[in-house]
């Protein structure tokens, strides 16, 4: 009877049956099967008899035997990853939290899937004449890799070159990623910006143009001619007759005394006309009243004056006012005063008149504002030649608003203001842009004045812009990560 072996006996000193070997090889061929599909990795072990070879799979390569081997002293090492196979990488020789030792990677380990060997590209490593600084997330996440690597979703992470970090001001878009955002540009020229203030207001008339009639003398009114309120009016035209007791006097004397001139500089005094004076003296005679006549042309807006009724000094008879041109006054917003002057064309339009447009210039505006509307008011002068424009008619007031000659402008949503500052990106072409700041000015009809930053023919994103803005910051905190914090240098004591 043959022996057998005890239960206390190791099945491991024996060699594996031929079986068994075929079905390891079989597992470790598989094995190689599944890192592909693998996202995170994992650790699989291979059995030959007393030798245990632990194989870690991740992200499609193969690392060597968990134990530290042993190379060449002149072996090149190319990064050190953790001794528990998590993807965390460094340059330089590191410890974990636990003090063990980050194991070193040399460049004979590193196999990938496929049968070909392939070294991964530290910072400064040339790659096709481009020097590799760093693999950056590729969705965006502030995640920085001195090696190749691969994501939570398998993407491979992207290389950033020393080409692309030495001008710190320019960002690069694949064409593909360009396409998927939309983005448009248009060229930057010189236009003429005019956004118009739309305010109410009110016609009024010229304080310049209103005239009063009144004696300077207790007087009683003889005859008033047929002048009623509404009436037009023309220069020099009478109006009444009336009786004064002291202008009277003073004629009398001028009769009497011709040649004394304070007789006469008497009657002028009491607002008589010229005239009138004229005529005494060339016929001799007293007359028993005195003709009023119209300052000016215009339309009688007051009249007060009675037959027979007795007038006080300064009491007022009449008063008439020149409609030619009349003032129209609007209440402007405190916002939007700066960009009002004199001088300013501006279109008005009266209610009581659809479709008709008059157009006036500003003349002055108002030393003070409103402390409850939080308005300034705008006087503006508007020729009336037909008179159809009445005082208090209710007006719609357009101010035409800049200075009416062509600026460099570019379109409102050419600009990103962040409150602080305002940027517009550059489009270089080839998928080159350049994030600048820029001064504005004025606004209107969709576009905005660039005071500084900007000259004619250059090219601006007008659509996307936004998220190359957000590209330009990745890329700058990805550099700081990359980089790393300047050390704080120690002061000497």
């Amino acid at each position: 009877m043959m022996d057998q072996a005890t239960p206390t006996q190791d099945v491991d000193d024996r060699e594996p049956p031929r079986s068994h070997r075929r079905a390891a090889s079989v597992w470790l061929a598989g094995a190689f099967l599944i890192p592909s599909l693998a996202i995170g990795g994992f650790l699989i072990g291979v059995h030959f008899g007393r030798t245990s070879i632990p194989i870690w799979l991740q992200s499609g390569i193969v690392q060597g035997p968990a134990t530290e081997p042993s190379p060449a002293a002149d072996a090149l090492v190319l990064y050190y990853r953790d001794p528990d196979g998590k993807p965390v990488y460094s340059l330089q020789p590191k410890n974990t939290e636990d003090g063990r030792r980050f194991r070193p990677v040399y460049a004979s380990e590193d196999v990938t899937f496929g049968g070909t060997t392939s070294q991964p590209q530290a910072l400064g490593t040339s790659t096709g004449g481009k020097r590799i600084l760093y693999y950056r997330n590729p969705m965006g996440l502030p995640d920085v890799s001195p090696v190749p690597k691969k994501d939570s979703m398998g993407m491979d992470y992207i290389p950033v070159y020393e080409e692309e970090v030495a001008d710190s001001s320019t960002i690069v878009i694949s064409p593909g990623k360009l396409q998927r955002t939309g983005y448009r540009s248009e060229v930057v020229e010189r236009r003429v910006v005019s956004r118009p203030i739309r305010v109410p207001g009110t016609i009024q008339l010229d304080e310049r143009r209103i005239s009063v009639v009144a004696t300077r003398s207790e007087s009683f009114i003889d005859k008033v001619e047929n002048v009623t309120t509404g009436d037009r009016v023309r220069k020099d035209q009478p109006l009444l007759r009336l009786y004064s007791p002291e202008i009277n006097a003073a004629s009398a004397q001028l009769i009497s005394n011709p040649g004394f001139e304070g007789s006469r500089r008497r009657l002028q005094n009491l607002n008589v006309p010229d005239e009138v004076i004229a005529e005494m003296e060339h016929t001799r005679k007293v007359p028993l009243s005195i003709q009023w006549t119209s300052p000016r042309d215009g339309v009688v807006l007051e009249r007060n004056a009675v037959d027979g009724m007795r007038a006080a000094a300064g009491d007022v008879l009449f008063r008439i006012a020149d409609l030619s041109v009349m003032w129209v006054l609007a209440d402007v917003p405190e916002h939007a005063i700066g960009q009002v002057h004199p001088g300013q064309t501006v279109a008005v339009q009266v209610r009581s008149l659809p479709g008709r447009t008059f157009m006036g210039r500003i003349a002055l505006i108002y030393p003070q504002v409103n402390k409850e509307t939080r308005t300034t008011r705008v006087r503006i002068e508007l020729p009336n030649p037909d008179s159809v424009l009445l005082p208090d008619m209710y007006a719609d007031v357009e101010i035409a608003t800049g200075s009416g000659k062509p600026i460099i402008a570019v379109s409102d949503n050419a600009v990103i203001d962040t409150g602080t500052r305002q940027i517009v990106i550059i489009d270089k072409g080839e998928g080159r842009f350049e994030p600048r700041e820029v001064k504005l000015g004025v606004r209107g009809n969709g576009f905005v004045e660039i005071r500084e930053g900007l000259a004619d023919g250059e090219k601006v994103v007008t659509s996307a812009n936004f998220l190359i803005d957000a590209e330009s910051n990745l890329k700058a905190a990805l550099q700081g990560m990359a980089t790393g914090p300047t050390p704080r240098q120690e002061k000497p004591q």
